[in-house]
Order: C-alpha cells, then structure tokens, then sequence
C-alpha cells in the first residue's frame, strides 16, 4: 500500500504554515502596490411630517448582485467641494433637492484592486429636504432601483451597511428631542467632525463587509 505523504510542518511546527506564507506574501504584494486617493460624499436628507423625521433611502445592486439598501452618495466631480458633491448626489439617486445643515461623519477605508490599493473617504452630511419628489429617473449612472421615505428610527433595520446605521443614528441623536424641522439658521460648520474606521478588512476585489466600496 502506497505511504500517504505526510503535510508540510515548517518552523511553526504547522501544517498550514505554507498557506500563512502564501498569505503574508499576498499581503505584502498589495501593499506594494500604488495607492489611489478617493473621495465621495453624501448624506441623510431628512423630512419631518407631523413631528416625525423621515429619510431618504435608494436599493442598488452590489456586486453580487443583491438588492441592498443604503444612503445615497458617490464621487466628487470637477471643482465640487463636499456639500456640493453632497447634494448633488441625493438630488440624482432620489430626485430631492436639499441643503446641507452639518457634517455628521466621514467613513475612512482601504481596499485592494488589481493593479492599486485604494484609500477612500467617504463625507456624511445631515442635509434638509426643501423640494422634489422620488424618484430615480434622474440617476445619471442608473445604479438606484428604489428609493423611499423611511423613519428615521426604523431606518437602520433597513440599511445594508452598519457604518451607515452608525451615521443614521449620529443624525437621530442629533434631531432628538422631540423631532423637529430643522432650523433654518443652523450652522454649516461642524462644531466636532466624527470619522469612523471600518479598518483594514477586505480582502482584494471583494467588498468592504461593512461599506459598499465603489461609490
């Protein structure tokens, strides 16, 4: 009967020592590679009904194809500044128009393509809703499929992405107590800028487990 070959133990006495190898090599080859900076920004544009905030909300595809609901945003364009970028955005993917009020957080990641590894940021801002009505008609990059008013307290049973329920409930806290219209004289400089780190946890070409990475 033929000897079965016995795994390769290395100095880690283990026998996956070569697939911890493979691995720290996979790492270091990424992070060698060039990196590229980018921005996005978007936000929570609320609505407030009889005392309760409502936000608006788009599904888009990710990139496996499930239908995921999430806060509208994507890249900045040209010369916009962040608010700009901001509005814009949820103009398009929901078809209202809003003011920025605040900035309520700033999403900070990595991930790895094939031939760049990629630091994104993301802006967050607390936007009111003056005009419009939804619709994702005007989504240049036809990626929203829905849009709808959700709650503001039931919002993040909704949302695909914790560091965007962690945002969606900086804007709660924000508008409590006793949700009301949004002033117009509140300030548009933040008077503490949060940032949240997802960290450094995808893995190449997937997305981010906590973010949708590409927008």
């Amino acid at each position: 009967m033929q000897e079965r070959p016995k795994p390769f133990r290395g100095r880690s006495g283990g026998p996956h020592y070569v697939k911890r190898a493979a691995s720290a090599r996979t790492y270091y080859r990424r992070s060698n590679l060039p990196i590229s900076n980018e921005t996005s920004a978007g936000g929570v544009v609320v609505q407030v009904q009889d005392g309760q905030a409502y936000v608006a909300v788009i599904a888009r595809r990710n990139r496996g194809g499930r239908l995921e609901w999430c806060l509208p945003k994507g890249h900045l364009e040209g010369q916009e500044t962040a608010e700009q970028a901001a509005v814009r955005e949820v103009r398009e993917e929901t078809g209202i128009h809003g003011r920025v009020l605040r900035h309520l957080a700033s999403i900070d990641y990595w991930f790895s393509g094939d031939t760049t590894r990629i630091h994104k940021v993301v802006h967050h801002f607390l936007l009111e809703a003056l005009s419009g009505e939804l619709t994702v008609e005007n989504d240049p990059d036809h990626e929203a499929e829905n849009v709808s008013w959700v709650r503001i307290d039931l919002v993040s049973r909704q949302l695909a992405y914790a560091n965007e329920r962690r945002i969606v409930n900086i804007a709660h806290e924000i508008l409590q107590p006793g949700v009301t219209q949004p002033s117009p004289h509140t300030p548009l400089q933040t008077p503490q800028k949060r940032r949240i780190y997802p960290g450094y946890r995808q893995r190449r070409n997937d997305p981010n487990p906590d973010y949708n990475s590409g927008r």
